[in-house]
């Protein structure tokens, strides 16, 4: 933006010039290389007034070290979460979660917080999450929704979570199948996937264990989980 703040600039300078930023920022593809340069080349300038124009080159001065800053203080904060995550004593249970990495371990670990009397029971989470439905009756009628007041990234933090989940954890895996099979859609999928991991978490949370795949995949078996049938049969 510093260096080409309006398209003028941009059509002034040299393809190899533009070559070269482009691979300078990772994008080494020759065709949409190519591409973008000849969409420059070949762009129209919708005004040529510069009572339009000047305001927002010294707009576009104004803002650029705004966003560095940004950039920066962003970065300070990502390296204070890294550090806290690490000393925190529950790190090993949110470490031991399928699909979660760097980012959403620590997301989760928030998410649930130190205090265990803080939620009573998993419930609480999912409603607190937005991602329990809400149910509303009304005379005869009843009607199941979205629930629209809740914390959204809290909800994203879980969804997100539950559909990485599903590469790295066999019964979630599963249970996506046996939803899809059954004509569910993507996102409906993941958010009731999401609802079964909030269960599993509060439980590993509220006793202080990690999350162990073989010790959940046997109390399936225990309990005779159509689940865990149909995760069979469709490996076979």
């Amino acid at each position: 933006l510093l260096r080409w703040p309006s398209l003028a600039h941009a059509k002034k300078a040299r393809k190899q010039t533009l070559l070269d930023f482009f691979n300078q920022h990772n994008s080494r593809y020759p065709l949409v290389n190519e591409k973008r340069i000849k969409e420059i080349k070949d762009a129209e300038i919708l005004t040529e007034d510069m009572a339009v124009i000047t305001p927002n080159l010294l707009l576009i001065e104004c803002l650029v070290p705004q966003l560095k800053q940004l950039m920066l203080a962003i970065t300070r904060f990502d390296d204070e979460i890294k550090t806290l995550y690490k000393q925190h004593t529950d790190r090993a249970i949110f470490d031991s979660l399928p699909g979660v990495g760097p980012q959403l371990a620590p997301r989760l670990l928030a998410a649930m917080g130190s205090n265990r009397d803080r939620y009573k029971c998993a419930a609480d989470i999912q409603k607190y999450a937005g991602i329990a439905p809400v149910t509303e009756r009304s005379g005869k009628k009843e009607w199941i929704h979205w629930r629209y007041s809740c914390t959204k990234f809290l909800r994203q933090t879980f969804v997100e979570w539950a559909g990485l989940s599903v590469r790295y954890s066999f019964w979630a895996k599963a249970y996506y199948r046996q939803q899809e099979a059954k004509g569910k859609p993507h996102n409906t999928i993941i958010r009731s996937l999401a609802f079964k991991w909030i269960r599993i978490l509060f439980r590993c949370w509220k006793t202080h264990t990690p999350y162990d795949e073989s010790t959940y995949l046997t109390a399936l078996k225990s309990k005779g989980s159509p689940l865990l049938k149909f995760a069979v049969e469709s490996e076979l």
